[in-house]
């Protein structure tokens, strides 16, 4: 057997390869982080249900300040028996899944991790930090900003006639908006898993951007409850931000890149 020399280097840190799974398993893991994922979410729940009351207040603040800026009765209706009892449990829901959050990423990254190098599989933190935060930002941005600049609107837009807002169709209104906006802030983390799976690359989204401005304009104004263009640039503004972030995030986290990276840290 003939011995290694100078000549012929042995090199002694094989380069690291990716851990396989079968498609069966991968349909466990996925039913496992969901299961994981329902159960918290039903906790959360719980847990926002003893401060339903004070979170139905606050969520009715953004239509109780329009109509009061406008001399209207401030108190929302009801036609069903109940439609309270139901506005409480979607309320207690949509909090729950707030709450739950953090551990419901979590488990979306456990989800991914065995398709990362052992270098990026450190980055669960930045990852649960940026997912969170976005999602709490998305929420905040549309509880804060744009539902009430739409509630204004509408019901100025409307003084002539007297309203009757009845809680199942304000909740929905509400729930589409919030929820919504915390999903459209989630935009980077989306491209990140697909740039992941090597389907969309930085060069690509790059040279769409026209295109997909587009389309944000479209989705927005599909989004907003009013017809004005100044909330559709509200609802657009944050949409084109996230996409251009969304660029750096796929050139960083595409296969091509990830490979590129590991081999210098092989060479190196």
């Amino acid at each position: 057997m003939p011995e290694a020399t100078a000549s012929s280097p042995v090199n002694d840190s094989p380069k690291e390869e990716m851990p396989t799974m079968g498609f069966l398993d991968h349909l466990e893991e996925l039913r496992r982080r969901i299961i994981y994922s329902i159960v918290a979410v039903a906790v959360g729940c719980l847990l926002c249900w003893t401060y339903v009351v004070r979170l139905v207040d606050l969520m009715q603040r953004p239509i109780v300040d329009a109509l009061r800026a406008n001399g209207l009765p401030e108190k929302l209706v009801y036609l069903n028996p109940v439609d309270p009892f139901n506005l409480y449990l979607k309320v207690a829901g949509v909090a729950g899944l707030f709450v739950a959050s953090p551990f419901v990423l979590y488990q979306l990254w456990l989800f991914v991790a065995p398709g990362l190098y052992r270098n990026e599989k450190r980055y669960v933190l930045p990852f649960m930090v940026s997912t969170v935060s976005l999602f709490l930002a998305g929420g905040f941005f549309g509880y804060r900003l744009v539902y009430p600049q739409a509630l204004r609107f509408l019901i100025d837009f409307s003084k002539q006639f007297t309203p009757m807002i009845t809680i199942e169709e304000y909740s929905q209104l509400f729930l589409t908006i919030i929820v919504g906006m915390g999903v459209i802030f989630e935009m980077p983390i989306l491209v990140f898993f697909l740039a992941l799976m090597g389907i969309v690359n930085a060069g690509w989204m790059w040279r769409n951007l026209r295109y997909s401005i587009l389309v944000i304009f479209v989705i927005a104004a599909i989004l907003t409850p009013t017809t004005d263009i100044l909330n559709m640039c509200i609802f657009a503004a944050p949409m084109v931000a996230l996409y251009v972030l969304s660029i750096a995030i796929a050139w960083l986290v595409h296969p091509k890149q990830r490979k590129k990276r590991a081999e210098k840290k092989d060479k190196d």
